[in-house]
Parts: structure tokens; sequence; C-alpha cells
């Protein structure tokens, strides 16, 4: 079995605009699928720099002098580079979306047909995991960790369920979470409801918008003038984040102009709309269906 099928990989190249000889960083190494690309176009002078938190992606390294693979969350991004001698590159590449591995994986508890753990840790050396975030967190901020990051029509229904079922027993397996909130999935749209639930949940233990606020900021703050950053995102949040950072240098979509009304910004999108899936990458890699891929190019501000 593939580790994970490389989503819109041509598009991905394209939009780093790769020169043979500059450095580029893969902020989310998975199974190396887009850092293989990245190395098919590297010249002898090339480097790339991958970060992967989850230790399982540390067995798909790649072995190439070019090539560095650091296991940490790519929040520490500008820290690490530095670590390693590099102050500014010339391309940064995202995928946000969860790998087949994790999915596949029982025990990581990302699946929500495969019964495992309730997990849902990316970085397996942090403490809280999803079976403590489930049986300990208040009903109320459950419900809005539902409803903000799962987009939950029911989120209200959903944390209620939830915290009856744990008064009974403890929550610690997917199956038991499914269990808990079988009642609140309507009919015919019960594995949708299911993803929203584990989405919710996944990015609260993660921090993951936190993570990615961290990231963009410090990613055009590394990139060259004319470097690209190409972020392929799966939910609108994350998705809103990248648009407004490309657009207005933010990523809360505050417009901040100079005396002469021009936007003060650091970076420009290069893609007017987000880039989806072409209907034969559907067909081939359903997992792919949700994806949107922007990119944008670091500019100097005019004094």
């Amino acid at each position: 079995m593939e580790y994970h099928m490389p989503v819109m990989l041509n598009e991905c190249l394209e939009g780093l605009n790769i020169r043979p000889d500059g450095i580029y960083v893969d902020v989310t190494f998975g199974g190396g699928g887009h850092s293989r690309g990245i190395m098919g176009r590297l010249g002898d002078e090339g480097r790339l720099l991958a970060f992967d938190q989850d230790a399982d992606a540390l067995a798909n390294a790649i072995d190439d002098p070019r090539f560095t693979l650091i296991h940490e969350n790519f929040k520490y991004l500008k820290n690490y580079l530095r670590l390693h001698g590099v102050r500014k590159v010339d391309g940064i590449l995202a995928d946000l979306g969860v790998s087949s591995h994790q999915f596949d994986e029982a025990s990581r508890g990302f699946s929500t047909r495969l019964d495992g753990e309730l997990d849902l840790r990316m970085d397996r050396r942090q403490p809280t995991d999803a079976k403590e975030l489930v049986n300990n967190m208040g009903e109320e901020e459950l419900c809005r960790i539902l409803r903000l990051y799962g987009e939950l029509p029911n989120a209200k229904q959903m944390a209620h369920a939830i915290c009856v079922a744990r008064k009974e027993q403890p929550i610690v397996t997917t199956g038991e979470l499914r269990a808990a909130v079988q009642k609140m999935l309507p009919r015919g749209m019960e594995n949708k409801y299911l993803a929203m639930l584990f989405q919710a949940l996944r990015i609260e233990v993660n921090g993951e918008l936190e993570a990615l606020e961290a990231m963009l900021g410090q990613a055009v703050e590394v990139l060259n003038p004319g470097g690209r950053l190409v972020v392929m995102s799966y939910h609108s949040l994350e998705d809103r984040m990248v648009k407004n950072l490309m657009k207005t240098g933010n990523v809360e979509g505050k417009l901040e102009k100079d005396f002469y009304g021009n936007v003060i910004s650091d970076i420009r999108p290069v893609t007017r709309k987000a880039v989806t899936p072409s209907p034969e990458e559907l067909e081939r890699n359903n997992r792919s269906r949700s994806a949107k891929l922007r990119v944008g190019e670091r500019i100097t501000t005019k004094e």
C-alpha cells in the first residue's frame, strides 16, 4: 500500500516555480510524494528541507545529501531552518491534509470506519490526546469546538450526547465515540457528520489552526523576493486563513494601506482562485475531493 498519494503533484510543482539551485521547504513531508517531485527538479546545488511531526513519516526519508528531514511541527519553521543554517528560501509547500497512512492505521484514531484507540495526535510525543479531551472537557467548550472546527449543525446535541455517554463509562475508542453520537447522526449523512466530528477533535488536539497561523507568518518572512508559498487546504477554516494571507498579508484578512492607498503586504496571490483537482485525479484519488490549492509570491514592499 502506498503511504500517501500526493494530491495535485504537478500543480504544486508548477506553483513552486522551482529553480534547480534553489532552497525549498516541504513543511508536511508525510509519505514524501511531493518532496520526491521537488527533488526531481533540483540540480546538484539545490536543497530541500522537510518537516513532519509524525514519527511514522521518518521511515520515508529520502536518502540524498541535498535532503534534510526535521522531526518537528512546522510552527517552528524559522527556528529549525536557522538551526540548519538556512535563513532564506525560494519556495515553501504545505499540504495540510491527513495522510492516507494516518487514516488507514486504526491505532491512530483518525478513521471513522476502523475501531481503534481514540488518539488523533499527529505527534505522539505530545501529552494530550482525543480521549482526554472527550472525557474531560466541559460541555459548552466541547460544543464550541464542534461548531467552530467541525462546522457541525447539531454541535450542541452532539456535545450533550458525548457528555451523557461518558458519565456511564469513559470513551476510549473510536467505536465508543461513534456509539455515543449514533442517534445524533442524520440518516444518510452518518459518515459526513462523523467526519466533521473527528475533524473538530483532531484540530483541537493538535492545535492545528494556531500552528498554521504561526507557520504562515514565518513562511512569508523567510521567503526570498519572488519565492513562492504553495498551500493545499482541505476545510474552509484553513483555506480562509491562506486566502486572507495571500490577499492582505495577514490571516485575519485586514487590509492595511499606505498614505497613497496601496495595500501594504509582503505577498501577493499568483492564482486568482483556488486550484482544485482535475476530474481524472478525483477519479484516481477520492481523498483529494476537498483540496484547494493557493499560490502566493513574496514581494518587496515599496519603501
